[in-house]
Parts: C-alpha cells; sequence; structure tokens
C-alpha cells in the first residue's frame, strides 16, 4: 500500500527541484555570460578556500576530473585563476583566484543576492528561516541516489554540508 500524498509532494518535490535547477542555470548565464553555473560554483570554492587544488573540486563537487579540468580550464582562459606551485610540495598545482576572478565573483555574489532579496522580499523571517533549514536538511543527505545505478548530478556540482550557503543559490531560480 502507498501513501498517495506522500508521493504527490515527492513528485512536486522533483519537479519544483528540477525547475529551480533550470532557472538557476538561465540566471546564471544572464550574471555573467562566460562563467558557467559550475564555474561560478569552482570559482567561489577557490576563493572560499583560498585556493586549492583541481582534485579537492572534484572530491568536494563529486564531479569527474575531466569535468573539472574543463572548467578549470576555462577560468583559467578568463584568467579568472591560475596555478601556483603549492609550496610544501612544489610538483603539486594549487589553483588560485585572480584579483579579476576575485572581482568577477564578488559581483556575481552582489547580483545573486540582490535578486534573492527581491524574491523573498514578502516572505516572513519566520518562512525564510524554515526554508533555509529545510535546504539545509536536503543537502545534508548528500548527493541524489538512482536506483542500481550511479549518483545522480555527476557533472553538477551539489554543495556538501559544510559548503557556503552561497555556493548552491542562483538568483530567480
Amino acid at each position: 500500500m502507498t501513501d498517495a500524498p506522500r508521493e504527490t509532494s515527492v513528485d512536486t518535490i522533483q519537479r519544483e527541484l528540477t525547475a529551480f535547477a533550470r532557472r538557476a542555470r538561465a540566471a546564471a548565464a544572464r550574471l555573467h555570460p562566460e562563467l558557467p553555473l559550475v564555474s561560478y560554483t569552482l570559482l567561489a570554492h577557490i576563493v572560499d578556500r583560498h585556493g586549492c587544488r583541481a582534485t579537492d573540486l572534484a572530491a568536494h563537487y563529486l564531479l569527474d576530473k575531466s569535468t573539472v579540468s574543463r572548467q578549470v580550464g576555462g577560468l583559467e582562459k578568463l584568467g579568472l585563476v591560475e596555478r601556483r606551485p603549492d609550496p610544501e610540495d612544489h610538483r603539486v598545482q594549487v589553483l588560485h583566484p585572480t584579483e579579476a576572478g576575485t572581482r568577477v565573483l564578488a559581483s556575481t555574489q552582489a547580483s545573486r543576492r540582490a535578486a534573492y532579496q527581491e524574491r523573498l522580499k514578502d516572505w516572513s523571517a519566520e518562512d525564510l528561516a524554515r526554508f533555509a533549514a529545510y535546504l539545509l536538511r536536503y543537502n545534508a543527505a548528500g548527493p541524489l541516489a538512482l536506483p542500481d545505478g550511479p549518483t545522480a548530478g555527476q557533472d553538477s556540482p551539489s554543495p556538501r554540508p559544510d559548503s557556503p550557503a552561497d555556493d548552491a543559490t542562483t538568483p530567480n531560480p
């Protein structure tokens, strides 16, 4: 016996999260046409961590190393990140934001925050706190596991619970 109201709610959640993700990607493209959502998220992580290795990005976001390599290459081409030798192990390259990368990220984050402020302006403080808590709870569960298959979201970052909240947000989702 299935719980019809629960199934209906799960179907609604799946549909709405899909719509959210699509709007998030479109909004990210409007904010910085040359900085896709995945690249933006990786840049934000690099800035937040004051530099990190590409393998750290792949592990943190559960991305394939080739995906990270392509995205980092794009960020380097745009002059937003640079590689520097690790002072403790010169064989290791550490990604650092450039001044331009830090500026682009700050500008984009300000735009995103303003868009969210506008979109949520009519929500009560209690509703915002509840929504934030639900999102934290949902994301704390980790990546979505598909029945008899790989984990979903391998090609798009899904922030872990210790990620900055801004990593997963985009205006007008």
